[in-house]
């Protein structure tokens, strides 16, 4: 089972930018999926996260600019980013809880991250 998150890059303040996290290989179920970010210098945190059935978390200082969403069709989140700012720069890590067959135990798996930077 792997993760792959894709879509980072450089982007000017006040720009967008949408992450994809693509999930591959045997999965039965993906209970949770989210996105931690870490900046230079920082620790790692965490920015959103959403359930197999839609339930959301999303970080306080960043509601109203990012959005979290899934498509279980094809084991793929997204995290939608508006209105960037500077401070937004960071490498964005996609992690999931998934389950290859049905009576495996829950299991956390982390994809390699992409850097997102945000500046003029």
């Amino acid at each position: 089972v792997q993760l792959q998150a894709s879509g980072g890059g450089l982007v000017q303040p006040g720009g967008s930018l949408r992450l994809s996290c693509a999930a591959s290989g045997s999965i039965f179920n993906i209970n949770v999926m989210a996105w931690y970010r870490q900046a230079p210098g920082k620790q790692r945190e965490l920015v959103a996260a959403i359930t197999s059935d839609g339930s959301t978390n999303l970080a306080d200082s960043l509601k109203g600019r990012f959005t979290i969403s899934r498509d279980n069709a094809k084991n793929t989140g997204y995290l939608q980013m508006n209105s960037l700012k500077p401070e937004d720069t960071a490498v964005y890590y996609c992690n999931a809880v998934m389950q290859q067959f049905s009576t495996s135990t829950p299991t956390w798996y982390w994809g390699r991250g992409t850097l997102v930077t945000v500046s003029s």
